[in-house]
């Protein structure tokens, strides 16, 4: 790691994954980055584990890796072309789960700050910034749970309350606690990748229909943590809702959601007529978590019910009657800012130009699209210092699209945190539904790589 008082030429804060990612998209442009990180230094948030750079606080998944019908595949698709550290140590760190991209989440964070503590252009400090820099280049990537002090700093310079919304996480189970005897690997129509385990991806817990409703009823009754007066009227984020909330939108709503069972062939419940099994009445799935295969985490169980009240429940599931919990759910309150309102079409803050905001804090939601807003930030940010133009990305991209929606195609009246997704893409009203989503990505894929040959933006 480089002399913590050596010069730089623009300072990040938060070491997370959109910090992270522009710290290393501006040193691959041989611009000289102090990264400061709170956590280390004596400090952490509700949600961290660690004091490592670029820690996963959720789910160890980064979603879909098809880029061929998919809007965060394309995503991906863009960000390895851009060369992101994200993506690079994502594929060193990736663990089975069919068509998704998971990762061991302690290796994925150790090969992040490996490569970041090991560029020369790159100076970690490990330190706490309580006020927004008055002057020199800056980038704000401190994410959804950023400290009271620096919070209130930012909340000065926009002259606006930020959003909140509340984010849950979903326990971690001990392999060597399943019962295999109930449970069985599979992945959902037995669909697999290179990157898939033989028998299947994901452990398969199997529930039938008098199972599933006392588990459902357990669900709504369990006893959830409180909120305090101020937190009353923050609204959850559709993509990380807690188990027990969806429960209560209905009997079936988890049937059609995380506990789905279509696909899913019991060979438990194999006969002559069925050699494969049968469907389950809803099947609870857990993914690998680490890449020993010793963690597996709970598919959509994110949760605010209390500590006790989930071991106790979550050992009713079938298979999982001894399990033994790694880590419980849990929830925390996530900010974020009004970004078509307080930030330009460079992630600039308006009444600061001097200072970018990057990743989640945005409104962006997910850690690839939190990560691709930190790259952006940073490509962004190493062409002003050059004095060179900068050119978005097109919008037909999943890139372009995702920044568009953060500075300015969204409502600023009702705006709210976003994963990237076709919504946000220019219509393809004329292609035939079933064709669209095909549409979109090869759209999308040849307008963007028109748009790196043009502004020769590829990293050195």
């Amino acid at each position: 790691m480089a002399d913590q008082t050596a010069a730089y030429d623009i300072h990040i804060i938060g070491g997370g994954l959109a910090g992270s990612e522009a710290a290393w998209q501006l040193a691959q442009r041989g611009v000289k980055v102090r990264l400061s990180e709170m956590r280390g230094a004596g400090h952490m948030t509700a949600a961290h584990q660690t004091d490592g750079l670029a820690e996963l606080v959720c789910s160890n998944s980064f979603r879909s890796d098809d880029d061929e019908r998919n809007a965060v595949g394309l995503l991906h698709h863009e960000m390895r072309r851009l060369d992101s550290i994200v993506m690079r140590a994502g594929e060193v760190a990736r663990v089975p789960a069919g068509s998704a991209m998971a990762v061991d989440r302690d290796l994925f964070s150790a090969e992040v700050q490996k490569a970041l503590e090991a560029h020369p252009n790159i100076t970690v400090v490990r330190e706490q910034i309580e006020t927004l820099p008055s002057q020199g280049p800056t980038i704000v990537a401190t994410g959804p749970l950023t400290a009271a002090a620096l919070a209130q700093s930012i909340g000065g310079a926009t002259g606006q309350d930020a959003l909140a919304f509340f984010d849950a996480i979903a326990p971690i189970i001990h392999h060597d606690s399943i019962n295999m005897d109930i449970c069985w690997m599979a992945s959902r129509w037995d669909k697999t990748t290179e990157a898939s385990n033989p028998e299947g991806d994901y452990i398969n817990c199997p529930m039938d229909k008098e199972q599933y409703l006392a588990f459902h009823q357990g669900l709504l009754d369990a006893e959830k943590t409180e909120f305090k007066e101020w937190e009353a009227n923050t609204p959850y984020f559709d993509a990380c809702m807690p188990v027990e909330v969806m429960a209560s939108r209905g009997v079936d709503t988890l049937r059609y959601g995380p506990m789905k069972p279509v696909g899913l062939d019991n060979p438990h419940m194999a006969t002559e007529e069925f050699p494969k099994g049968r469907w389950a009445h809803a099947v609870v799935q857990l993914r690998q978590d680490n890449k020993l295969g010793t963690l597996w985490n709970m598919v959509g169980f994110q949760t605010k019910m209390k500590h006790g009240a989930q071991v106790e429940l979550f050992r009713t599931i079938p298979g999982l009657e001894n399990a033994e919990f790694a880590r419980l759910g849990g929830l925390h309150r996530n900010t974020f800012l009004n970004s078509p309102t307080v930030l330009d079409r460079q992630l600039r803050l308006k009444s600061a130009p001097h200072i970018r905001f990057a990743g989640q804090i945005t409104g962006c939601e997910g850690y690839v699209e939190s990560s691709a807003v930190g790259l952006l930030a940073g490509m962004m940010a190493a062409a002003e210092l050059g004095g060179r133009e900068w050119s978005p990305p097109p919008h037909s991209s999943a890139m372009g699209a995702l920044l568009s929606h953060i500075t300015g195609d969204a409502e600023a009246d009702t705006y709210q945190p976003m994963n990237v997704n076709f919504g946000l893409f220019p219509p393809l009203h004329d292609v035939h539904k079933k064709q669209r989503k095909e549409a979109y990505t090869s759209r999308g894929k040849a307008d963007f790589g028109e748009w790196l040959k043009s502004a020769e933006l590829v990293a050195a």
